[in-house]
């Protein structure tokens, strides 16, 4: 069955022009509604207003924080137009990856450290340049965040979405989904099962891809001598893939149960325990010529695999790393031999390109024979040609009802499979649900300002403006967000009791006045404009927009429709050292000059931030905040502005190291400079103003100096401020107090324009 609303981009575009009084050649320009949080258009709204919020699907994760298992209660995630709504019928726990998961979780905060000492380099730079306070907050929100468990899943496809021909509803695939009844996956992350394959059969194929994937990196050829270590699930499944390819195959384990599983399979083995007995039954098995290839699988801390693969080996001999294990390799064993060494990654290639796995875009067959796809769909032929031996490997089933303690038995287990009901019997996807009885947490519903929809509960909307809000005194309406886990966890934090993955039907709430918008950056017009279309406030995190298309036709929307508050998180001039630095400039007649220094980091050349269709760059994302931060402190219109886009060198891409200058009308100049190539232990924001012979400099927003202020030398905060909690205090005051948004109207667009703007300029500088 297809979305209820046909086109997301024709109703989106419909609904725009329906409310812009006048600027329909300019709403025509504005980009598609992102499918990822649903269609948010005015049309779309009034078509879910009669959407009843139900009972909640059921879904496996796991709290990085202390390890423990739980069956959440999550909405329905949104089919989008390259992705496929499946029923989940069977789906397999993977037993190495999701035990190390689970020891990682369960392990103290030191332990954790050992196990991530790049994690641990950062937090301390953190620490350095932020202070303790805030750093300790920023990593219990990192470990608080939950995580679906499990990608292994087998189902009955439900919907397809705008641009999938390859599928239909009803079709049984195999995906990488999570242990969840209903799952949204990439078409390119799906195969169809063959006539005759179970669905329990089917539920090995991804960890059959892993294993297929080593294979194909190590070439074997017909009579070839292979070694796998390490005979968990991939390692039995790699060893019969490998006996089908027509390999001599030598399995080294340390359970006598696995490697007893092994011999069954065809290959000769060796206990791993004694490096002298396994290098003694690699020389006897390869006549004494040395293996030809090894294939790691195993799971573990230990270096001992990979100097077992390299003792082994003949001259030239070819190891893939399929597994995880400790990688100090001696160079001698390596070098002498000339042995090529190669680390898999997972199901093959297209696995973590956002252009292959979420956009959709294939591989040229021709160019790139197996993919992650093609590699699911050889192995579900090999399942089809009974080549593969998979009843043995089941030594578990549980219904997922059960699936908490699924996870008290993977110490002794191989394949653990997780049994759904029938999806044909759920009925269609609820993506609008009640966790918890009665209405939502802050002060309740009985009247309080502002009653909130949250649209986004990723870091920041999770971590600091769900929490800000509530202790603004808001009523908590609803929670939204792709997947609905980080949606759900946060509600059930704090008591909210709704949650969903659909934003135009959470918009189309009565209970709700306010909307706050936390997604990602191409989300924000539509969203701005949808709430304000149906009557709601708006709260949005920065940028308000990306192009002056979209700026012009939320210009429009505030015109026609004054009694909606439109506020935009600049919480930078809510600081306590900012409001103090602007109650002294406030008494200086003179022009100012402000220099602001934005030691931002590097991101990656990848990132979605420098994407300009998603994330539109890091000067309208980011730099807008210092934009509006001296625009504050001059409190003056901005007269002019000049963009200098700094040498990018080898980062030909990433347009964000720019000098902007602002001129103001009261003869005031402002310098921003916003860097990516500086050192992470210098602090990330520091401004410096002089004027009438005074200077002020504030640093990261932890300290505040004064040179020849009468009666200010410094103000310290304990811990850094940025002035979240406070922007959003005012704004839920300018509310109640019926003033409406904090930052007045004209302000917020300006600054908006100048953003826009200097991304432009740092672009076309980068370029030239």
């Amino acid at each position: 069955m297809k979305n209820p609303v046909a086109s997301v981009a024709a109703v989106h575009t419909e609904g725009l022009r329906a409310c812009q009084n006048g600027v329909t050649s300019q709403v025509s320009a504005i980009r598609d509604a992102s499918p990822r949080l649903g269609d948010f258009s005015y049309l779309a709204l009034k078509h879910r207003a009669g959407f009843r919020w139900s009972n909640a699907l059921k879904q496996i994760i796991q709290s990085l924080k202390d390890g423990t298992v739980e069956l959440a209660e999550v909405p329905a995630p949104l089919c989008g137009p390259r992705e496929v709504l499946i029923g989940t019928r069977r789906s397999l726990i993977s037993v190495g990856t999701e035990r190390m998961l689970l020891e990682f979780g369960k392990a103290n905060w030191i332990n954790k450290a050992r196990q991530q000492p790049d994690k641990v380099r950062q937090t301390l730079e953190k620490v350095r340049t932020d202070g303790l306070a805030a750093t300790v907050d920023a990593v219990r929100a990192k470990l608080d965040q939950p995580i679906p468990l499990g990608y292994c899943n087998v189902g009955t496809v439900i919907e397809t979405g705008a641009d999938v021909d390859a599928y239909a509803p009803g079709d049984r695939v195999v995906s990488n989904g999570h242990h969840a009844e209903i799952v949204a996956v990439g078409q390119n992350l799906t195969a169809k099962i063959p006539e005759g394959v179970s669905d329990e059969h089917a539920a090995f194929t991804v960890l059959g891809a892993i294993g297929l994937q080593g294979i194909r990196l190590v070439s074997p050829t017909m009579g070839e001598s292979v070694a796998v270590i390490g005979l968990g699930l991939i390692g039995l499944l790699t060893v019969q893939m490998l006996r089908a390819q027509g390999c001599r195959v030598l399995g080294i384990d340390l359970d006598p149960s696995r490697l007893e599983m092994a011999r069954k399979f065809g290959a000769e083995t060796v206990h791993a325990g004694e490096r002298a007995d396994v290098l003694a039954a690699a020389a006897a098995f390869s006549r004494g010529r040395g293996m030809d290839a090894v294939l790691i699988t195993a799971a573990t801390s230990s270096n001992e695999p990979v100097t077992q693969a390299a003792q082994m080996s003949r001259q030239r001999g070819r190891i893939v790393l399929v597994g995880v294990t400790g990688l100090e390799l001696s160079r001698a064993d390596f070098f002498e031999k000339e042995i090529t060494f190669q680390v898999s990654c997972s199901y093959g290639p297209g696995r973590y390109d956002d252009s292959y796995e979420i956009a959709g875009h294939d591989y040229p067959f021709g160019l790139v024979r197996w993919t992650e796809q093609r590699n699911f769909e050889a192995v579900l032929d090999l399942m089809a040609a009974g080549a593969l031996d998979l009843d043995p490997l089941i030594t578990h089933r549980f219904a997922l009802e059960k699936a908490p303690s699924a996870y008290d038995e993977l110490g002794g287990s191989l394949g653990v499979v997780l049994e759904y009901a029938d999806p044909a019997d759920a009925g269609a996807p609820s993506r609008l649900v009640q966790i918890a009885a009665g209405s939502a947490a802050g002060t309740g519903s009985s009247g309080a300002k502002p009653s909130v929809v949250f649209i986004g509960a990723g870091n920041y909307g999770g971590r600091v403006l769900i929490p800000a809000f509530a202790k603004a005194g808001a009523a908590l309406e609803a929670v939204v967000s792709a997947r609905g886990i980080s949606a759900s966890h946060h509600a059930k934090k704090l008591g909210i009791a709704k949650v969903s993955t659909d934003a135009g039907a959470a918009m189309a709430d009565e209970a709700a006045d306010t909307v706050v918008i936390s997604t990602r950056h191409n989300d924000h017009a539509g969203q701005v404009l949808a709430a304000l279309e149906a009557g709601k406030h708006v709260f949005v995190e920065k940028p308000l927009c990306l192009t002056a298309t979209e700026l012009d036709a939320i210009e429009a929307k505030m015109a026609a429709q004054p009694d909606q508050a439109v506020m935009i998180g600049f919480n930078r001039r809510f600081s306590p050292l900012t409001v103090t630095a602007k109650g002294l400039l406030e008494k200086v007649a003179e022009p100012k000059s402000l220099v602001m220094t934005v030691n931002a980091g590097a991101v990656p050349a990848d990132s979605w931030l420098h994407d300009p269709e998603v994330g539109g760059g890091r000067i309208v994302g980011e730099a807008c905040h210092f934009i509006d931060l001296l625009r504050h402190l001059a409190g003056a219109p901005v007269s002019g502005m000049d963009v200098q886009a700094l040498d990018y060198g080898e980062m030909p891409m990433t347009p964000d190291r720019a000098q902007i200058t602002l001129r103001f009308e009261d003869g005031s100049v402002g310098t921003i400079l916003y860097l990516a190539n500086g050192h992470k232990g210098f602090p990330k924001e520091r401004l410096e103003v002089f004027a009438a012979g005074r200077v002020l400099q504030l640093d990261n927003f932890r300290s505040l100096r004064g040179w020849g202020w009468p009666g200010f030398s410094r103000q310290r905060l304990w811990r850094q401020d940025k002035g979240q909690g406070a922007c959003v205090a005012a704004f839920c005051e300018g509310l109640r107090s019926g003033k409406g948004a904090p930052i007045p109207a004209q302000e917020i667009l300006e600054v908006s324009r100048l953003s826009i703007e200097a991304e432009a300029a740092v672009r076309k500088g980068a370029a030239a």
